[in-house]
């Protein structure tokens, strides 16, 4: 039985290695990007529903896998479908893979992590069943917390599988929709050989509205802490 637990979370590694020896990530880059456009603009044209399709089964195994190519396949959405077709499709695929490795690593590690940290596990397990959702959802707004370790992350400490995945969904929906944005004006920019500023989404015109959202996921939190603080 506890083999059988561990088989996807092993397959999700061995497929890791895999790619990782086979050199995909270093394919995966802005000049890759460049060099096929034409091709991908094409094929994208002739087939464009099953373009798409395919487009967010990649990401989804690409995030399953946590191979660090999010920013790279969110604006070759923008780029290939325009900016909501792209953004729903990444959106959509990154949250499918984003549960793939958390089930994956809830069913292998999880229950040996809640052999040895019971205690610890016991005490936060209200607060997150309670506050998981508003929590996650806040830091999914913010694209600077490391999407892969987040998933683990929530995989080990319990974390329910709805409000899981209804968090990542909403959380990186807006990002993913400048990302399409930005991808949807880069085809002279490939063209011409330049590298996009993708680093535009980090700077304060762009983090502070997503932080703004953050605040207001928090807002259930903070008034349900304020109203135990007040009746105390």
């Amino acid at each position: 039985m506890a083999a059988l637990r561990l088989l996807p979370f092993l397959l999700v590694v061995a497929a890791v290695l895999a790619v990782f020896l086979l050199g995909v990530p270093h394919e995966l880059t802005w000049s890759a990007l460049a060099a096929r456009q034409a091709a991908l603009t094409a094929v994208t044209e002739a087939h464009p529903a099953a373009s798409l399709l395919l487009y967010a089964t990649v990401y989804a195994l690409t995030v399953t896998l946590s191979i660090p190519a999010g920013t790279l396949l969110s604006v070759s959405g923008g780029l290939l479908f325009g900016t909501l077709p792209g953004a729903v499709a990444a959106t959509l695929g990154a949250t499918l893979g984003a549960c793939g490795l958390f089930l994956a690593v809830r069913l292998a590690l999880h229950p040996v992590l809640a052999r040895r940290a019971a205690p610890l596990l016991d005490r936060i397990r209200p607060g997150l069943e309670r506050d998981g959702f508003s929590y996650l959802l806040a830091v999914r707004l913010i694209p600077a917390f490391p999407f892969w370790l987040v998933n683990i992350a929530c995989a080990l400490v319990g974390m329910r599988l709805l409000p899981y995945a209804a968090a990542t969904l909403l959380g990186i929906f807006p990002a993913a929709v400048i990302f399409a944005t930005l991808g949807a004006g880069l085809a002279g920019v490939l063209a011409s050989g330049a590298q996009p500023d993708v680093d535009v989404i980090f700077s304060p015109r762009i983090l502070a509205p997503l932080a703004g959202l953050a605040v207001l996921a928090l807002l259930p939190v903070l008034w349900r802490r304020f109203r135990k603080g007040s009746h105390a």
